[in-house]
C-alpha cells in the first residue's frame, strides 16, 4: 500500500516514462486534461483494450500515425499498436510536440497517393 505522505510514491501515480524517448511525463496535461501519450514524441502504451474495454494485454508501444479533426475543430492523435495493430483516437493536449503535430497534418498534401501531375490535367 503506497504512503500518501511518501513524495516518490505521489510521483509515480502522477508520471509515466515514455516507452519511446524515456521522457518522465506528467498524466496531466498543462490545461487539465488527462493525457495517455509522451508531450514531446507522441507515443503511447497499449495499456487499455479499445475493442472489449478494459485493460489490454498486448502493452505494446503505441506509434503515432496521423491527425484527425472533428466537426468540433478537436484534434485526435491516432495511434496504432507496433505489437497487435489496433488502432486508437485520443485528444490533443495543448503542450503536445506541435512540429510533430504538424508534420502528421501535412503529411498527406506533402505526398498524396497520387502523381502532382494529375493536378494538372483537371
Amino acid at each position: 500500500m503506497s504512503n500518501p505522505s511518501n513524495p516518490s510514491n505521489t510521483l509515480k501515480i502522477h508520471t509515466f516514462d515514455c516507452a519511446w524517448c524515456g521522457l518522465t511525463a506528467t498524466k496531466s496535461a498543462s490545461d487539465g486534461s488527462l493525457r495517455n501519450h509522451c508531450p514531446s514524441c507522441l507515443h503511447s502504451r497499449h495499456v487499455s483494450d479499445h475493442v472489449e474495454g478494459g485493460p489490454s494485454e498486448c502493452e505494446g508501444r503505441m506509434s503515432p500515425i496521423a491527425i484527425a479533426v472533428l466537426r468540433t475543430g478537436d484534434w485526435m492523435l491516432i495511434h496504432r499498436c507496433v505489437r497487435c495493430d489496433e488502432l486508437t483516437s485520443n485528444p490533443v493536449c495543448a503542450d503536445d510536440n506541435q512540429l510533430i503535430l504538424m508534420r502528421m497534418a501535412v503529411r498527406p498534401l506533402a505526398q498524396p497517393p497520387f502523381p502532382l501531375e494529375a493536378l494538372g490535367s483537371l
